[in-house]
């Protein structure tokens, strides 16, 4: 793990496309401001692990299809 020391509007730089500012601190807690293209999602730690354990459950789970009635049961094509 990289550990980096900012200041108050300083910025860390991630690639040539990603930039994250250091936006308030007060107390132990800081804000942060992400700038990053469109297609690349940030989520918060939590965020992120309750998609993960979503998805996960999704993956596991049995898919129920239901029976369609097209209309043509029993009759002769």
């Amino acid at each position: 793990m990289l550990i980096l020391a900012r200041k108050l509007d300083e910025k860390i730089m991630i690639g040539d496309d990603i930039s994250i500012t250091v936006i308030e601190i007060r107390g132990d807690q800081v804000r942060l401001g992400v700038n990053a293209p469109k297609t690349v999602k940030v989520f918060r730690q939590e965020v992120f692990d309750a998609i993960l354990a979503e998805n996960k459950a999704a993956a596991e789970s049995t898919p129920v299809f239901p029976e369609l009635d097209l209309g043509v049961r029993g009759k002769a094509l």
